[in-house]
């Protein structure tokens, strides 16, 4: 059995940060690719940001130079600092770990999702 578990969102103010945490148990054996969805009401589910295990990032255009993603493999949790929020980036976000649990196969693993609002 493979939990993944969000931690970290919450009400911020347009300009304010927020950092979220994204922590992977259970019978891991590695973690390939982490990375960070949202979902806005009426929309659909967005990448937003991935790292790889060797530490590789890539950003949404939308979170360029906002948002910062990174890693502690020895915790298998990932990270998103949130910068500079905006009421756009308002959304229920996702933790995606893609996980192989001894093989050589990789699952992908969706956390609960936390919500983020950013609002005056």
């Amino acid at each position: 059995q493979v939990q993944v578990v969000e931690s970290g969102g919450g009400l911020v103010q347009p300009g304010g940060s927020l950092r979220l945490s994204c922590a992977a148990s259970g019978s891991i054996f590695s973690i390939n690719r982490m990375g960070w969805y949202r979902q806005a009401p009426g929309k659909q589910r967005e990448s937003v940001a991935a790292i790889t295990s060797g530490g590789s990032t890539n950003y949404a255009d939308s979170v360029k130079e906002r948002f910062v993603i990174s890693r502690d493999n020895a915790k298998n949790t990932v990270y998103l600092q949130m910068n500079s929020l905006k009421p756009e980036d308002t959304a229920v976000y996702y933790c995606n770990a893609r996980i192989s649990g001894g093989g050589i196969s990789y699952k992908d693993y969706w956390g609960q999702g936390t919500q983020v609002t950013v609002s005056s």
